[in-house]
């Protein structure tokens, strides 16, 4: 009996060395190990919204790592490399058009945010006084062109070949002021502006300089453009489930109520 015992004793003490020299324990066991997801962003208001979203995802034991861009070309393709897992920092139409020209399969988890293009000038304080031949600066991007174009249409600036998605100025009909259009990247607007009569800036770019498009803003696009920045991945992780936990944090109540607070309707929740 005391031999049957003593045996069982030592079979536990095996047991029990055995997990130990393995690194497993009951504490172990319990603890999630931490996950890192890279994400690529432009800076302003997109790293701003995407600190709010980290602490958020800290509850759920991932670490966001946050990497900054300067322009709107190398976020796709680091993506596109598997160097990032998302991107935050573009609207559907220009996604749509990346895909196209770059033979991409990025993908829109869902939009955060919209920030509305405003057009200012340090030369007039209405569009009407722009006089006749006027050097107004807009993005040299496709759809941010084109959407600088439409804002202008829309506040009787000019007029545009009806049915073209993405004008161009070689698509204006009207021009009765006869304005002169330079294209510039778009990073680069908020230091060129003064320099001509008036420009098309993005909101990022803009608060980046100080500009807030409510009290500098000439004319605004509204709250119902379909431009609403969007968390973007690679369409072979779309139902990734940690990939959805970290859209879940963008659109979280915390994010919602930092954009709000922040920016005071420069920029508005798209969720």
């Amino acid at each position: 009996m005391k031999k049957t015992i003593l045996r069982g004793i030592l079979a536990a003490g095996i047991l029990l060395t055995g997990l130990s020299a393995s690194g497993i324990s009951a504490e172990a066991t319990s603890k999630t190990e931490e996950v890192t997801v890279k994400i690529g962003v432009s800076p302003v208001p997109h790293e701003e919204i995407a600190k709010e979203a980290k602490e958020e995802l800290k509850k759920e034991g991932i670490n966001l790592e946050i990497i900054v861009f300067d322009d709107y070309i190398q976020p796709n393709l680091a993506l596109k490399d598997k160097d990032l897992d998302a991107n935050f920092f573009q609207h559907l139409p220009y996604l749509d058009k990346f895909n196209k020209e770059n033979n991409t399969k990025i993908v829109s988890l869902g939009g955060i945010h919209l920030e509305p293009i405003s057009f200012y000038s340090a030369k007039v304080k209405k569009t009407e006084e722009l006089k006749e031949g006027a050097e107004i600066i807009i993005p040299n991007d496709a759809t941010n062109g084109s959407r600088s174009l439409f804002l202008l249409e829309k506040n009787g600036l000019l007029k545009l070949k009806e049915g073209v998605k993405l004008p161009t100025v070689a698509d204006i009909t009207e021009n009765p002021k006869r304005l002169k259009f330079t294209e510039v990247e778009a990073a680069l607007i908020p230091g060129a502006y003064k320099d001509a009569d008036g420009a098309i800036i993005n909101s990022n770019y803009a608060l980046g300089a100080g500009l807030n498009p409510l009290t500098d803003g000439i004319i605004t696009e509204d709250k119902e453009s379909p431009y609403a920045n969007v968390i973007a991945v690679n369409e072979e992780r779309k139902d990734d489930p940690i990939l959805k936990k970290v859209y879940a944090a963008f659109t979280s109540e915390r994010v919602k109520k930092f954009i709000d607070e922040k920016y005071k309707g420069a920029i508005v929740p798209a969720f």
